[in-house]
């Protein structure tokens, strides 16, 4: 859905049963030393068993300045392997990275390509090739935009939009397909562990949409309210007991 939208326009070009999980890690050596990094998702889109291309996404929710470095490295990675001697006779695939900026409070401000990055000197320039991000700002996306998303993805990105513009977030009753993933990655990006806490609960009350589920984490602050009104009670009256006593 997501590439579907962002890549295609809403086209259903992509179909979900033609992606297939590819491995998000790899090692590299720098230095001598081996270090590891990790995409967020990776994806290959097949038609039959040929690979068409491999989708990455990278999910940001502060600005990263050097992002191009970043996809670089993760796309980098994925020729590397197609260049190995057992690869040189497979068809060549390309590599494409969305990177997802999901902060509402800040536009990304910071260059999209790697010379707006390095300091080059004019003579060399011609000689350095430019390699640019496919970046998208969830919540400056076109409401028409945002409205083309069909998966939970609309959640979030309706999410991010309201916050953006009202400042203020008003739930809607769109049905939930994957209640776990969204809460986490609610929990996330918001940094309000309560979505990750009510997760076991939101899964026994069989919850469907984001009305129940600010029903629950509303319902689990009014509950800590009272018990922490409770404890304070308690220490008052105990404080009020013992100086009765002296």
């Amino acid at each position: 859905d997501i590439v579907n939208v962002l890549l295609f326009g809403g086209k259903k070009v992509v179909e979900e049963e033609t992606l297939f999980d590819a491995v998000t890690d790899s090692a590299l050596k720098i230095d001598g030393r081996v270090r590891f990094q990790d995409r967020d998702v990776a994806k290959y889109w097949k038609d039959s068993q040929i690979n068409i291309a491999l989708l990455g996404i990278e999910n940001q929710t502060t600005p990263n300045k050097l992002m191009p470095f970043r996809v670089i490295s993760y796309d980098g990675t994925e020729y590397g392997k197609q260049s190995r001697t057992e690869n040189i006779d497979k068809k060549k695939y390309p590599v494409i990275s969305l990177v997802l900026y999901l902060g509402f409070e800040q536009k990304w401000l910071y260059p999209k390509n790697l010379l707006g990055i390095i300091d080059v000197d004019e003579k060399l320039r011609p000689y350095v090739n430019d390699y640019k991000i496919n970046l998208f700002e969830i919540a400056y996306l076109d409401r028409e935009i945002i409205d083309s998303f069909k998966s939970d993805f609309w959640i979030l990105a309706d999410y991010l939009y309201q916050m953006r513009v009202n400042k203020n977030y008003v739930a809607d009753k769109k049905f939930i397909g994957h209640i776990e993933e969204l809460l986490m990655l609610m929990s996330a990006m918001t940094g309000d562990k309560r979505f990750e806490d009510i997760i076991d609960e939101a899964n026994t009350k069989e919850v469907v949409n984001m009305c129940e589920v600010l029903d629950i984490v509303e319902a689990r602050g009014i509950e800590k309210g009272i018990e922490k009104g409770i404890e304070k009670g308690r220490e008052e009256g105990a404080d009020l007991i013992s100086r009765l006593n002296t």
